[in-house]
This record gives structure tokens, C-alpha cells and sequence, in this order.
């Protein structure tokens, strides 16, 4: 069996280290961030470290850092999902890979040199091979998160423990009132017993939320359901105007400066925050559920250049643009 959630040092967790263009390069699986290294490494390498550590590194940009292969990927295996939330980027229409292909994906994804991976959706607690594309990962070397609704988080946190290295859980709203509006009449209750659950069983936990207009006004409270929940902290994630959500884009999503401000008048808070604007989404790799690859354009507003993968060369990134 695979340990990656727990490490023989509680102040320590699983991250991914390498080189990317002559530059020492760590990633962090559970919030998706990349960190300048003093130094380069000789070899990449999953490895538990001192999260205070880590984040004295500076913060760089993926894509500014060049190399064969992107820092990380977002790995969408499955489209299929118990909820349906008119912000999902996910089309619905791509086919899903069978079993033994999505094995293929992850095994070539482990093997590429990519440093970590995230396994979303759809819902991806909804695939039951779910621990061994995890383990197929960490086997070739990444670090390994997923990001859920939570919904099915509470029954599978036990037997998901030991091949996880991060769990990302989605919430609208801190309250069932704010978060069912979005993704439906006891989505909240689930996904807090999931959060719960997660961290119970030391999976090293995140909540995510999108900013929207709709929402915006619950950010204080959302901090606050984290450090009640024990979770490490919440990332406020720009609204995307790609798949379901270009419907409502137009009503919902702010500018990268108004989100900006609206975090900054947090002050102190009692668990990490962390923002990510639409620009620093900007060349983002996914691997979609037919095994198609695609990036965020610079404007984050369109899917292009979709290729499939087939080779390491596939995932090749140069720029913010994703331009290869």
C-alpha cells in the first residue's frame, strides 16, 4: 500500500520538487501552487516537507518557467456527476475513456515528468478505480490531489487516505442556504461531512469556492467555516467563463482587481487564503476525459488547441499562452 497522506513528521506534507528551465521548482498538491527553489534539483522527487518551508519560497508562474512539460496538469477523467452547477466548466458531451485507457492516461502522465496532478471532473469520487490512477501517479513520481464536491467524500475518505497526497472540496456558501442555491438541495450537509471526514483521516484538506456577485458578500464566513472545519485553508478561485458558466458570466463574474480587493479587506485571518485570478489561470494544462489536451488561452475565456495525448511531447507548454 502507497502512504501519502500521512508522513512520519505531522508537520510535514507531500509535495513534488524538480526543475523546470534551470529552476529549482516545488509543488504544492494542495493548493495547486508553484514555488521558486534557492537552488535547482538533481532529480525530481515526491517528498514530505515543512509547509512554513515551502511557502517562504517565492511563488512563480508555471508557465514562466518553461521546460518540456508543464509543472502539473488537471487530469478530468470522468464527466459524469451527481450534481449539476450552472458554473461548471466541464462539457458534458466528451466520452468518458474505459477502465484500462484511463489506466493509460495515468501511467503516461506519471512517467512524463509533470510534478503533480490533480484529478477532477465531473465528480471524480464517482470512479471506483480512483485509488489506483492515484497510486499509477504517485508511482512515476507526482503528487497527488483531487478536487471534489464532497458529496461522496464522507464514505470514501477512509480507503482514499493512503493514496492522496490533498483533497480539494468545492463550496459555494457557508451556509446550506448559499451553497444549495448553486449545487442543490442537501449538497452543503454532504459536503461539510466530507470536509469532516477528510480531515479526520488526515488527508490534507482545502475548501475552494468561485468568486461570483452572487456570493461574493460570504467570503468572511467562508473563512471562518474553514478553520471550524479544520481545514488548511480556502482558495478563492476567479470565475471562469468556459463550459455551463459562459451562460452567466456576463451577471456573476467580477474583475480580477475587484477580487483582489475584496480578499485583501479580509485582514487577519485564521487559515491560509489564497486568490487565483483569471490570469494566473492563464495556460493552465488539462487532460480531459477522451484523453484530449487543452489549455486556458491568455485570456482565459476559450479552449484551444485540443491534441490528443499520446506521447510525453503532447503536454509540451512554452508560455502563459500555451503556446508550444
Amino acid at each position: 500500500m502507497i502512504r501519502t497522506a500521512v508522513t512520519n513528521n505531522p508537520d510535514q506534507r507531500m509535495f513534488a520538487t524538480g526543475t523546470r528551465g534551470g529552476t529549482g521548482v516545488v509543488y504544492d498538491p494542495l493548493t495547486g501552487q508553484s514555488y521558486r527553489l534557492p537552488t535547482p534539483v538533481s532529480a525530481p522527487a515526491r517528498i514530505a516537507l515543512d509547509p512554513a518551508t515551502v511557502e517562504s519560497y517565492p511563488e512563480v508562474h508555471p508557465g514562466d518557467l518553461g521546460g518540456a512539460v508543464p509543472v502539473s496538469v488537471c487530469w478530468s477523467p470522468i464527466v459524469r456527476c451527481n450534481l449539476s452547477c450552472p458554473h461548471c466548466l466541464d462539457d458534458k458531451s466528451v466520452p468518458e475513456l474505459p477502465r484500462e485507457r484511463r489506466a493509460h492516461v495515468a501511467a503516461m502522465l506519471g512517467g512524463s515528468g509533470v510534478l503533480g496532478v490533480d484529478i477532477s471532473g465531473g465528480e471524480p469520487l464517482l470512479l471506483r478505480d480512483l485509488a489506483d490512477l492515484a497510486d499509477l501517479l504517485i508511482r512515476g513520481g507526482c503528487a497527488v490531489s483531487v478536487t471534489t464536491n464532497g458529496t461522496h467524500l464522507a464514505r470514501r475518505a477512509d480507503a482514499l487516505a493512503s493514496h492522496l497526497d490533498a483533497i480539494r472540496v468545492s463550496l459555494d456558501g457557508p451556509t446550506a442556504e448559499t451553497h444549495d442555491r448553486w449545487r442543490g438541495d442537501g449538497s452543503f450537509t454532504d459536503a461539510i461531512s466530507g470536509i469532516r471526514a477528510a480531515v479526520a483521516h488526515n488527508i490534507p484538506t482545502q475548501i475552494q469556492t468561485v468568486l461570483m456577485r452572487s456570493t461574493i458578500t460570504s467570503i468572511r464566513a467562508m473563512v471562518d467555516l474553514a478553520a471550524t472545519l479544520g481545514a488548511t485553508g480556502v482558495t478563492f478561485l476567479q470565475f471562469l467563463p468556459i463550459g455551463e458558466g459562459t451562460a452567466i458570466a456576463s451577471d456573476e463574474q467580477l474583475s480580477d482587481k475587484e477580487a483582489a480587493e475584496r480578499i485583501a479587506e479580509l485582514g487577519e485571518v485564521p487559515v491560509a487564503v489564497r486568490l487565483r485570478t483569471r490570469a494566473a489561470a492563464a495556460g493552465f494544462t488539462v487532460v480531459r476525459a477522451d484523453g484530449l489536451v487543452w489549455r486556458n488561452d491568455a485570456d482565459v475565456a476559450a479552449i484551444n488547441r485540443l491534441r490528443p495525448l499520446t506521447h510525453t511531447s503532447s503536454l509540451t507548454l512554452s508560455g502563459r499562452d500555451g503556446s508550444a
